[in-house]
C-alpha cells in the first residue's frame, strides 16, 4: 500500500493513431514541470502516476498548471484484492454523509462495482461513528479505481487541471507581448491548445521606461510556468514612432504603429521557427480593434496567419482568466507601453488599406528603419524557475 498521485490526460483518448505522438509530448512536459522535486514518475496506458515523493504540496500546484492534464488525485494505491482494498480504506475518517463510486476497468475482476462498493462502504462506516450513506447528494465520494494491472486507487477528490494539449503538439508561435491585460491572456489560451510561444515586446525609450519593459519581462515569467521556456524578442521602436510622428496624419498615428508592429513581427517570427502571430486583440475593445483596424493591420502579414484568441472576449472575461493564472497583478502595474506615445485625441476607427498606405508614403523609404530596429533588438531567453 502506498501514497500516489494519479495523473489523467485530457483530450488525448481522441487522437488514435497519432496518439503516441501526444502522450509522448505531455510525458516531457510532465517530467519538465517537476524537475527538481525529489519524485518518482510511472506512466501506463491512460493512467500516470507520481510516488517517492514528500512535497505533496508543490508538485499538485506544478501540475494543475501542464496543459495536456485533466485532473490528479491523490489516492492511496494497493493490490486489487478485496482485502488489500478494505485494509486500505480502514483509516478513512469522515463526517456526514458519503458514497462509494467503484470503477471496474478489469471486468474480469471476480467482483462487480456495486459489491466492491458496498463492502467498502460497510468498512468505512464501522469506522465512522455517526456517518450515514446518501448516494445521491453525498458530502463526500469514496472512489475506487479498478485497473487491468492488478492494482487498485482509492481517492476522495479530482483537482482540476489546465486541460488542453500539451505544449509543443501544435507548432509555435509569436505572441505580441505588450504589458497589458489582454496578451498574456492570448498567449495562455493559444499554449492550452498546445502552441509553444515566443514574445516580441516593442518599447519606445525614453518615451517609455525601463520599467515597463521590465513588466513584459516579469509577465512573461509568469507565462513559462504554462508555455514552457520563451524566447522574448525586445525591439527598440522609437525611430519608427518619431518618424510616423513626423510625417503622418495625427488620426492615422495607432493604425500605422500597428502595422510596422506587424511587418516586424512577420519577419522576427520568420527568422525564429515561427509558423503564426497571437495577440490579444478584443473585438471593439479599442479604436485599433475594429473590423476595420484589424483588416488594415492584417494586409501586413502574407506570409502567416495572426491567431486572436481572445478576439470575441469582453473586457471582464479576460480579467478573469489573467486573475486565474496571476499575470493580472502585473499588468494593471501603471507603466507605459509603446502605444500610448503619441497617442492622438481622435484616432481613427475606420481606416482604409489606400490611406494607410498613403500616410506611409510620406515617410519615405522605411526599410532601413524596420532592418535597424530588428538588427538592434534584445533576445532574453526566459526559463522556468
Amino acid at each position: 500500500m502506498s501514497k500516489v498521485i494519479v495523473i489523467r490526460y485530457s483530450e488525448l483518448y481522441l487522437k488514435g493513431k497519432n496518439r503516441n505522438f501526444f502522450e509522448k509530448l505531455l510525458i516531457d512536459n510532465i517530467k519538465s514541470s517537476l524537475n527538481g522535486i525529489d519524485c518518482k514518475l510511472k506512466f501506463n496506458r491512460s493512467r500516470y502516476e507520481v510516488y517517492d515523493f514528500s512535497d505533496e504540496s508543490e508538485i499538485v500546484e506544478r501540475l494543475k498548471k501542464v496543459f495536456g492534464i485533466h485532473s490528479i488525485s491523490i489516492a492511496t494505491k494497493c493490490d486489487y484484492e478485496i482485502e488489500n482494498i478494505i485494509a486500505a480504506v480502514s483509516d478513512i475518517r469522515l463526517s456526514g454523509t458519503f458514497k462509494v463510486d467503484t470503477n471496474r476497468a478489469d471486468k474480469t475482476y471476480p467482483l462487480i462495482s456495486t459489491e466492491v462498493s458496498a463492502r467498502a462502504g460497510a468498512e468505512i462506516l464501522k469506522n465512522n461513528p455517526g456517518l450515514k450513506v446518501d448516494v445521491h447528494r453525498p458530502m463526500n465520494v469514496i472512489n475506487i479505481d479498478i485497473r487491468e494491472d492488478g492494482c487498485a486507487y482509492i481517492f476522495k477528490d479530482r483537482i482540476a487541471c489546465a486541460g488542453g494539449m500539451p505544449v509543443g503538439s501544435s507548432g509555435k508561435g509569436l505572441l505580441l507581448l505588450s504589458g497589458g491585460l489582454d496578451s498574456p491572456v492570448a498567449g495562455y489560451m493559444m499554449a492550452k491548445r498546445g502552441m509553444r510561444l515566443d514574445a516580441i515586446h516593442f518599447h519606445s525609450y525614453p518615451y517609455t521606461s525601463e520599467k515597463a519593459k521590465q513588466k513584459v519581462i516579469d509577465l512573461a515569467k509568469i507565462l513559462v510556468d504554462y508555455t514552457g521556456p520563451i524566447t522574448l524578442h525586445c525591439i527598440p521602436f522609437t525611430k519608427i514612432q518619431e518618424e510616423i510622428h513626423k510625417n503622418c496624419a495625427s488620426n492615422y498615428m495607432i493604425t500605422i504603429v500597428r502595422r510596422f508592429m506587424m511587418r516586424i513581427a512577420e519577419r522576427v517570427a520568420a527568422l525564429s521557427g515561427c509558423g503564426c502571430l497571437v495577440n490579444g486583440e478584443s473585438l471593439g475593445q479599442v479604436a485599433s480593434q475594429t473590423l476595420e483596424s484589424i483588416t488594415v493591420t492584417n494586409d501586413m502579414v502574407k506570409s502567416m496567419p495572426i491567431f486572436r484568441p481572445c478576439i470575441g472576449m469582453d473586457k471582464q472575461e479576460i480579467v478573469d482568466i489573467s486573475v486565474k493564472i496571476k499575470t493580472y497583478d502585473t499588468s494593471i502595474l501603471p507603466y507605459e507601453d509603446c502605444c500610448t506615445v503619441f497617442l492622438p485625441d481622435s484616432p481613427v476607427t475606420k481606416p482604409t488599406i489606400r490611406r494607410a498606405e498613403r500616410e506611409e508614403k510620406r515617410m519615405g523609404d522605411f526599410e532601413s528603419l524596420i532592418a535597424e530596429a530588428i538588427g538592434n533588438q534584445e533576445i532574453i531567453h526566459i526559463e522556468k524557475v
